[in-house]
């Protein structure tokens, strides 16, 4: 077998993370065609196959796997160590790959980056927007944006962002047309704009009033995966929305969307940020956590 040098296996790591040749080219800086070519000529050099390809996905094989176990933590532990050398620099460097939902990358993520990459121009940021926990570890994320509640009790987790308070809205229109309800069972005879996760749940509406927890799984004609595109919805008319209270505050004073059931929605902790354990933290996190925390301090 021929001798491998580490870089010769950049393109297969950069492929097992992101599962799509298109999107690991753009890491390496290449074409997908000469990804390809290189993953070839990787594969014929090891003498096993690493990738089942199809036109429509890309999976590892057993031999696959069994490198990539064996590998990656190698390649993590070059990059701490090259990382680590930030610590002599004066200013952190490097690229932070961020995973977040919708409502927390809108409400309290972008703001808050665009005032840090200021303050540290060396640092880029790359955020990935998915409704739905990911591997952080696996997809080559170095932290995500995410309600306290759903965060794994592994993860290292800061506050991003104030308690966030639900809101039940649709136009005044609507409400002139439909009756306003006055109790979340209501919900239930009422045209609501459903929210599906990319699990193929169905979300069940959550309130909450004096100690007593209500879970209604509303009834309509429009299901959307987006929260964004739910305030659309109902700004168009669709329905009732359940959304969050900073999310539809201006439309609210501008009288464009109504609130309803306000004493039976529920405050959450607020969005975190969070990310894994590990012996060595890349200065460019570091210094984005810290960047957050102080941010929080001054709240």
């Amino acid at each position: 077998m021929a001798i491998l040098s580490p870089t010769d296996l950049s393109p297969f790591l950069a492929l097992a993370r992101h599962k799509s040749f298109r999107r690991a080219a753009d890491e390496l800086g290449c074409t997908p065609s000469a990804l390809s070519h290189s993953l070839k000529a990787l594969e014929e050099r090891l003498d096993v196959r690493l990738f089942n390809r199809t036109t429509r996905s890309v999976a590892l094989t057993e031999a696959g796997e069994r490198l990539l176990a064996r590998v990656a933590p190698a390649f993590r532990d070059i990059e701490d160590a090259l990382d680590d050398l930030n610590n002599f620099r004066g200013t952190p460097v490097g690229r932070l790959r961020i995973n977040a939902s919708r409502p927390s990358a809108r409400m309290v993520l972008l703001p808050l980056v665009a005032r840090f990459l200021e303050a540290y121009p060396r640092v880029g940021i790359e955020i990935v927007i998915n409704n739905e926990l990911v591997d952080m570890v696996s997809e080559g994320f170095d932290a995500g944006v995410r309600f306290g509640e759903i965060i794994a009790q592994d993860m290292i987790a800061v506050s991003i962002g104030p308690r966030q308070r639900t809101a039940i809205v649709a136009t005044p229109n609507f409400f002139e047309k439909h009756p306003r309800p006055s109790r979340p069972e209501q919900l239930k005879s009422l045209p609501c704009i459903g929210f599906r996760f990319g699990t193929g749940r169905l979300y069940a509406w959550e309130f909450e009033r004096g100690g007593v927890e209500l879970s209604v799984e509303v009834d309509g004609a429009l299901v959307l995966d987006d929260q964004d595109m739910m305030v659309d919805a109902a700004l168009a008319g669709a329905g009732i929305a359940f959304t969050f209270e900073d999310q539809v505050k201006d439309l609210v004073e501008a009288g464009k969307l109504t609130r309803v059931l306000e004493d039976w929605c529920p405050y959450y902790s607020g969005f975190y940020l969070y990310y894994p354990s590990r012996r060595q933290m890349p200065a460019a996190l570091r210094a984005f956590v810290d960047f957050v925390r102080a941010d929080g301090a001054g709240r």
